[in-house]
């Protein structure tokens, strides 16, 4: 059973404004980030440049919101101009909510265009 001791990384999640193309603040949580290992895809991205990984926040209610076309930035390295972060950010590819009903499980890729 996983405890919340692995959740050392800190993470936000941004939802996009499509009328004004501007980012905004919902949620902000403990992470684990796990390296993603896998199949084709997985290994293609890296050959892109393209970091991708699974992460795993505390299953709630503001988490439950989170939607692929949001954007993760990991705070703990994220880099700004600013106000716009430059590094640390993540567009999210899947969410997993109903695997396991504590935890959520995202899947994130990093180095490509955001949105």
């Amino acid at each position: 059973m996983s405890t919340a001791g692995k959740l050392i990384e800190r993470v936000q999640f941004e939802s996009p404004d499509t009328r004004t193309g501007i980012w905004t603040h919902e949620y902000e949580c403990g992470a684990e980030f796990i390296y993603a290992r896998g199949g084709e895809a997985v290994y293609a991205a890296r050959l892109e440049g393209r970091s991708v990984f699974k992460i795993k926040i505390r299953q709630c209610a503001a988490a439950r919101e989170i939607l692929q076309s949001w954007r993760m930035i990991d705070m703990r390295r994220a880099t700004y101009a600013g106000d716009v972060p430059q590094t640390g950010v993540y567009n999210i590819r899947e969410v997993d909510p109903i695997s396991d009903r504590a935890w959520i499980y995202l899947l994130v890729e990093a180095g490509v265009a955001y949105g």
